[in-house]
């Protein structure tokens, strides 16, 4: 079995790349910076020596090396068994004081990229009518809050383009799901003063993952929505 896990050199990305490389998963990841993409690599891959693990440095924001990154994915594997789309960036403000730009950046890397990666991996998925395409939205992407600006647009447009896939796939046996989790201990939140159990750790995200690809062939989880147990910081 194969997985492709972007954005997995940390936090959520890292931990589901990680329970999937202990089940048995070859794994393919990608991050932007090498230095803590090779430090991932050599954590997965103590978790399952007899697993493989192909890992790339991607920027996820630029098309062409999205492309190259799926070309090297379906060289690499027969097929492509779980997609998780997990790739993003997040810098929170106001709309009317952020930099020229930031809407555009962010879109490449939180949408553009889900959705260019998706269709270059697609065709051998349907082809075998099998696969399973996780896409990272997030809380933002159901409601609104101050300073969420440029971010929450972009995890809006990624839970619409989940939900369009997920219509369009439904005959094809693909499974799409929508996974939301609120805060979340991981780099994001860098800075941030709060008591670490007022977060969830990134494992629950991996977990809940997991659970979904183990239901049954006909049975699917449409959106997956995770808050801290006192609810969002």
């Amino acid at each position: 079995m194969n997985a492709v896990i972007t954005g997995a050199s940390k936090g959520i990305g890292k931990a589901i790349a990680e329970k999937l490389a202990l089940e048995g998963f070859n794994v393919a990841i990608c991050a932007r910076h090498a230095d803590t993409l090779a430090l991932a690599k050599a954590d997965i891959q103590r978790k399952n020596p007899a697993v493989s693990v192909l890992a790339e440095v991607v920027d996820m924001g630029d098309k062409a090396q999205v492309l190259a990154f799926a070309d090297k994915v379906n060289a690499a594997f027969p097929q492509v068994d779980i997609l998780v789309n997990n790739a993003g960036i997040f810098v929170p403000g106001a709309l009317h004081q952020e930099k020229e730009g930031l809407l555009e950046k962010m879109m490449a890397v939180n949408v553009y990229s889900a959705y260019h990666l998706t269709r270059a991996l697609l065709p051998a998925m349907i082809a075998r009518r099998k696969g399973y395409i996780f896409n990272m939205c997030s809380t933002a992407s159901y409601r609104a809050y101050p300073n969420g600006g440029a971010y929450s647009i972009t995890k809006y447009a990624l839970l619409g383009f989940t939900k369009n896939l997920r219509e369009e796939l439904k005959s094809h046996y693909i499974g799409v799901s929508a996974v939301s989790p609120g805060p979340t201990l991981t780099a994001s939140w860098e800075g941030f003063d709060a008591p670490p159990d007022r977060m969830m750790p990134p494992e629950d995200i991996a977990s809940v993952i997991w659970a979904a690809w183990t239901m049954a062939k006909q049975t699917v989880v449409e959106e997956i929505v995770l808050r801290p147990m006192l609810g969002d910081i």
